[in-house]
């Protein structure tokens, strides 16, 4: 497991009131890295936040860490 995906997960699952439902998959391609984050649909808001704040600072600490690496990465959220 990469330290993006390890890092995109276990703040999921600190966020969320079923921890176990969180599945987190990578696809890394040449420059861009990929993660999909599932939750179970009832902390999907949780996850997003209002107005999709708490979901811009997951992509804003994802995107800092994946600069670092030399890397740029996006975070999708799937319902």
């Amino acid at each position: 497991m990469s330290n993006l995906k390890e890092m995109v997960e276990c703040v999921a699952k600190r966020l969320v009131d079923n921890p176990d439902a969180v599945q987190v998959t990578e696809t890394e391609g040449e420059r861009t890295i990929v993660i999909e984050l599932k939750v179970d649909p009832k902390d999907l808001g949780k996850v997003i936040g209002r107005q999709g704040r708490t979901a811009k600072a997951l992509r804003t600490l994802l995107s800092a860490a994946a600069t670092k690496m030399g890397k740029r990465a996006v975070l999708e959220i799937i319902e």
